[in-house]
């Protein structure tokens, strides 16, 4: 079994039951283990579009990467995703971010996701779930790529999954 860690985000609709939509179609592929809190974000790159709600989980499946990113591409579809616009808003968007220590750079997939470390508004909630997992190139802990970042967009919690 790997651990992949997946960012989910949507903006578009109800964003809540878009993540809710991800988590129970993401049971069917392994065990979610951990899930941060929903944390509001205004847009990342093409910044004239509604706030994000992002999530966080951890995932052990027994899929391979290109399996993984292929079940999650599916479940973007079967939400609705259409692929317009680079950073445009969308109904789901679900990232892998690190599966295991693997270090992968294929054209279709590249682990760790390599804009991660920029970006608070998966750093928030990956660092409620697994503040001290390792970043296999950077060798720096979530919590240090958090403390580290120089995202100046807001993240508030919203909502928790208690």
């Amino acid at each position: 079994m790997a651990l992949a860690l997946l960012a989910l985000g949507s903006n578009m609709g109800r964003p809540r039951d878009f993540l809710q939509f991800a988590l129970n179609e993401l049971t069917q592929l392994g065990q979610i283990t951990a899930q941060s809190d929903v944390y509001l974000t205004a847009a990342w790159g093409l910044e004239d579009q509604a706030d994000f709600e992002n999530m966080a989980l951890a995932l052990q499946c027994k899929l391979k990467p290109e399996e993984l990113l292929q079940a999650c591409l599916n479940i973007e579809a079967k939400a609705g995703r259409i692929r317009k616009q680079k950073w445009g808003p969308r109904c789901l968007d679900i990232d892998i971010l690190f599966y295991d220590e693997l270090v992968l750079n294929t054209p279709t997939l590249q682990i760790p996701h390599p804009q991660l470390h920029l970006r608070r508004f998966v750093l928030e909630p990956l660092q409620q779930i697994q503040p001290h997992f390792i970043h296999p190139q950077l060798q720096l802990s979530v919590q240090d790529l958090l403390d580290r970042c120089q995202d100046p967009l807001p993240v508030q919690k919203i909502a928790s999954q208690n």
